[in-house]
C-alpha cells in the first residue's frame, strides 16, 4: 500500500482497455454510512441539538469540512469547524473499533481484482486516521494507493482525487472504472472522465446516462472492463 509515493510504472492488464480500479470506501466497500449519521446525531445530541433525518441525505458522502459547516449552519451550534471535525471523527473512531462490516460482494470483488493484478486505488473523503484504521478490515494489500480526504486541498465533489490516483498510478483516468455509492462521489468521478457505476447506499443516485446497480454482487471484473470498453470504444 502506498498512500502519497507515485508508482513507478504499470502492471499488466492483459491488453484490455482497463487500466486501473478506484473504489470509494464508506457505503462502497464497507458498510458505515449509518456509523457517521450516528457519530452526527450522537455529537449533536451532546450539543443539545436534534438531527432531523432529512440532513442525512445532504451529508452523506461528502468531506467533513463540508458536512459539519452544513450541521453547524442548520443547527445554529455555537462551535467551530475544527473543535465540530474532531469531535465527529473522535465519535466515528470510537465506533469502527467495534468493527467494520463489509459490503455484500466487496471481498470478492477485492480479491479478483488482486487475482488479475489490476491496479486498484482506495479514494475516500474520509480523513487519513480513519481510512488507515478501516483498512485493516479490508486488507491494505489490495490496493496500490490510497488517498484520504485530507491528503489533498480538493476533495470529493472535486475530480482532483481521481486524476490524483491516475496520475500516480501511471494510468488514463479514461481507461479507469471508478466505483461510487454517493453522488458527490459520482460527480467527482464523472468529472475526471472516469467510468463510474454507482451503488447508492443511504440516497439514491439518479439513473439517466449512468450505471447504477443494487449491489457490488453485480460487479465484477468483466463488468468493469466492459464498462470502460463502453465508455471509451476509441481506447480499444
Amino acid at each position: 500500500m502506498t498512500s502519497s509515493i507515485p508508482a513507478v510504472g504499470t502492471r499488466p492488464t492483459g491488453g484490455h482497455p482497463l487500466q486501473a480500479v478506484f473504489l470509494d470506501l464508506d457505503g462502497t466497500l464497507v458498510d458505515t454510512e449509518g456509523f457517521w449519521w450516528e457519530a452526527e446525531t450522537a455529537v449533536f445530541a451532546d450539543l443539545g441539538y436534534h438531527l432531523e433525518d432529512h440532513h442525512r441525505d445532504v451529508v452523506v458522502g461528502g468531506p467533513m469540512s463540508r458536512s459539519a459547516s452544513y450541521l453547524i449552519n442548520v443547527t445554529g451550534a455555537d462551535i467551530a469547524l475544527a473543535e465540530l471535525s474532531t469531535l465527529l471523527n473522535a465519535r466515528f473512531a470510537e465506533r469502527i473499533g467495534q468493527g467494520v462490516p463489509l459490503m455484500p460482494g466487496a471481498a470478492r470483488l477485492l480479491a479478483e481484482l488482486a487475482a488479475h493484478q489490476v491496479p486498484t486505488a482506495l479514494v475516500s473523503a474520509s480523513h487519513r486516521a480513519i481510512v488507515d484504521r478501516m483498512l485493516d478490515s479490508l486488507g491494505p494489500e489490495h490496493f496500490d494507493l490510497t488517498l484520504a480526504g485530507d491528503d489533498l486541498p480538493r476533495t470529493k465533489p472535486h475530480p482532483d482525487p481521481y486524476l490524483t490516483a491516475a496520475t500516480r498510478l501511471g494510468v488514463d483516468a479514461r481507461r479507469c472504472a471508478v466505483v461510487e455509492d454517493t453522488m458527490t462521489g459520482v460527480t467527482a468521478a464523472e468529472a475526471a472522465g472516469c467510468a463510474v457505476v454507482a451503488v447508492p447506499s443511504v440516497a439514491p443516485i439518479p439513473e439517466t446516462g449512468r450505471t447504477v446497480v443494487k449491489s457490488l454482487e453485480e460487479v465484477n471484473l468483466a463488468f468493469l472492463r466492459g464498462l470502460v470498453a463502453k465508455g471509451s470504444p476509441s481506447l480499444q
